[in-house]
């Protein structure tokens, strides 16, 4: 252990009193001679130290629990050899004694005479009590501390330190949980499915006349943000049921067996509660497959795991109740714990498509004051592969900017700022000198005007801006027309060389190349790899050549093939990037405008570039453009310093209307 590590564990606060406990007991135990070197005299040594006066001073106390004459005496003698010159500088002065025995009333006279030359001091007799509370306190102090240090060590969440084996599933009545499938949206099909569980729970008589055996669990997977918490809490909201809740983490302890414990615990909080929903969320922390961590299969994480399988479908079956679990891990669970009888029904929850986005964005507006020109289709076009999660933070962030800007409503511009923020980053302003500037604004130009140029009606561009964005230094924005599954090799060459296009607008208008196309080389580069390894889209046919994800070697292929693999992908990349520097240099003319309304406005709009490939486009003027930046920037510095003077005054008004209730009313 090194300093460092020696310095915080130290510093730790358990540490301190465990340091205080050990010392404690290392005092109480101590031996009463393990201070020095104490002689033990018996009747006949006291008796011949008081004869000879060698006695220094005596304490004397009654010890009753022995008998009557019985006493214990501790005290110092002359030490014998302290007179001679060769140990006068080493010897002690005086030697310590102690006697415990039965004593004659006249030795006791002897021992108690005042005019004896030693200083005597008598005690209190020891009673049983006396010593039970001497030897036994120490013992309850550290006891105390030790409780109060542990209790306040485990006590969290409301749980007290002997509550280890308690279930952490928190308890949502009917009552709190108003969430109903009208809140959840862009997932018709998973709802269908799960449908059924809230019939059963709703009048359970129709299947069992049946002889039908409802799920006894559902699994929910999916991507994160998908709706699979919010899912589930709509089935216990439309059968109006109880509702544990509980993550896969808060089962597993670092005390062996508090995680069964746990499970335990719930299934029979659950029985009590039957019939009721058990959601728990990320059980992949818990279910992972057995036999594969540490501890030889008895870890406690796999003990858990154990209990939950023998609870879910034991010979003890728990009627009335449904387990809920979600993650976004399916391949690592445990194959015990999907198979029939457990969770009988896997329920996917995807990414939503246009039309389940645009649901999803209907739902959250609810609570939004948006402006009359929103357009939630059109939102919905423009995030694709976002997530129920992303798009609410998308709105949000929406309703902040539009605060922070005070206006009234939720504005068009808002939602596109807040898009552009979740998606691409927010917008940091970088001190760059004309020449950076000029070199990211053709890389940009190169990206958008080449996809113009294809336009394979697949993607289309919705902004490009040089203003820098997250990592990135500009950015080319596009949406995609419609949602696909599939993508032709065509398209694939496509995005090449649209990803190509930055670079290659270096080549062609500045003569040089940076490191900026360095993201886009990568996925120029895995898009062509994919093409060549697991799409079969090369002269190598359709083979599967990928990588086995077990290691980290390419499965059945040899060096030769590997060779070839490579040299196809380059082929594939460089024939992309001549055909992107050939687009570029017969329309040089529309990529110099492009640069140029970018130097100028920062970001420009899909329509100006298409406009601009069709010749159709006007150029800006630059006094104009920038009169009218001025006259927005004086027009936004208006509306906040009357926001705020509206505030100032009622803020005055509510001072004053508190003011007058508080004074005293007149006859």
């Amino acid at each position: 252990m090194n300093k460092n590590n020696t310095r915080n564990f130290l510093s730790k606060p358990y540490v301190v009193w465990l340091l205080i406990a050990a010392i404690v007991v290392a005092l109480v135990s101590l031996p009463e001679n393990a201070a020095g070197k104490i002689q033990q005299f018996d009747i006949k040594k006291l008796s011949s130290a008081i004869k000879n006066d060698d006695i220094v001073e005596m304490t004397i106390r009654g010890d009753q629990k022995a008998g009557k004459d019985w006493y214990v005496i501790n005290g110092k003698i002359k030490n014998p050899v302290f007179a001679a010159e060769a140990n006068t500088k080493n010897a002690p002065r005086t030697l310590d004694f102690t006697f415990k025995g039965r004593i004659t009333d006249e030795l006791y006279r002897k021992i108690s005479d005042p005019s004896s030359p030693w200083t005597i001091k008598e005690e209190p007799a020891s009673t049983f009590w006396g010593d039970f509370i001497l030897g036994v306190a120490p013992v309850l102090i550290i006891g105390v501390l030790f409780f109060i240090f542990f209790a306040r060590q485990f006590k969290a969440g409301g749980k007290s330190a002997f509550d280890f084996g308690k279930s952490r599933a928190r308890l949502i009545s009917p009552d709190e949980n108003k969430t109903t499938f009208a809140d959840v949206a862009g997932c018709d099909e998973s709802k269908e499915e799960v449908a059924e569980v809230v019939e059963f729970l709703k009048n359970p008589k129709r299947f069992s006349d049946m002889g039908a055996r409802i799920p006894k669990g559902i699994l929910m997977v999916g991507p994160p943000g998908t709706g699979k918490t919010l899912l589930a809490r709509a089935v216990a909201g439309e059968a109006n049921v109880p509702f544990f809740s509980i993550s896969g983490s808060d089962f597993v302890e670092m005390f062996v067996g508090v995680g069964a414990a746990r499970v335990r615990d719930m299934f029979d909080q659950a029985k009590r509660n039957a019939p009721c929903l058990i959601f728990i969320d990320e059980i992949d922390a818990v279910g992972r497959k057995r036999g594969v961590g540490s501890g030889n299969g008895n870890d406690e994480r796999e003990q858990t795991l154990n209990s939950l399988l023998v609870e879910m479908d034991g010979f003890d079956a728990h009627a009335g109740i449904i387990v809920i679990a979600a993650t976004n891990r399916p391949d690592v669970l445990d194959n015990a714990l999907l198979r029939p009888g457990r969770f009988d029904r896997r329920v996917t929850i995807d990414i939503p498509d246009v039309r389940g986005r645009e649901e999803i964005l209907k739902v959250h507006a609810k609570k939004l004051k948006l402006a009359p020109d929103v357009d939630l289709a059109l939102i919905a076009r423009l995030t694709p592969g976002s997530s129920g999660a992303d798009l609410a933070n998308m709105l949000n962030e929406a309703a902040i900017i539009s605060a922070r800007r005070h206006e009234k409503t939720v504005s068009v511009d808002a939602i596109n700022e807040a898009r552009d923020k979740v998606f691409f980053g927010k917008e940091h302003r970088k001190i760059m000198d004309d020449d950076q500037k000029r070199l990211i604004a053709y890389h940009e130009g190169g990206h958008a005007l080449v996809q113009a140029l294809i336009d394979d009606g697949k993607d289309k561009i919705h902004k490009v801006t040089i203003i820098p964005r997250g990592q990135s230094l500009g950015s080319t924005m596009f949406f995609p027309v419609k949602d696909e599954y599939t993508s032709s090799k065509k398209s694939l060459l496509n995005y090449i060389c649209m990803c190509l296009g930055g670079r290659a607008a270096e080549e062609v208008a500045l003569d040089d190349i940076t490191n900026g196309a360095s993201c886009d080389i990568k996925q120029a580069t895995a898009t062509a790899r994919n093409m060549v390894v697991n799409f079969g889209m090369s002269k190598l046919g359709p083979v599967d050549l990928s990588y086995d994800p077990e290691s980290s070697f390419v499965k059945s292929v040899s060096e030769k093939t590997s060779e070839e693999i490579d040299a196809i992908v380059l082929d594939i990349v460089e024939r992309q990037l001549e055909r992107a520097k050939k687009l570029l240099s017969d329309n040089r003319d529309k990529l110099d405008l492009i640069a140029s309304e970018l130097l100028l406005r920062e970001t420009i709009d899909g329509d100006d570039i298409y406009a601009i490939v069709k010749g159709s486009f006007t150029p800006t003027n630059r006094e104009e453009w920038l009169a009218k930046q001025q006259a927005k920037a004086r027009e936004l510095e208006r509306m906040k310093k009357e926001d705020e003077e509206r505030e100032r005054a009622e803020a005055l008004e509510s001072e004053n209307t508190t003011e007058m209730k508080g004074q005293p009313q007149g006859a």
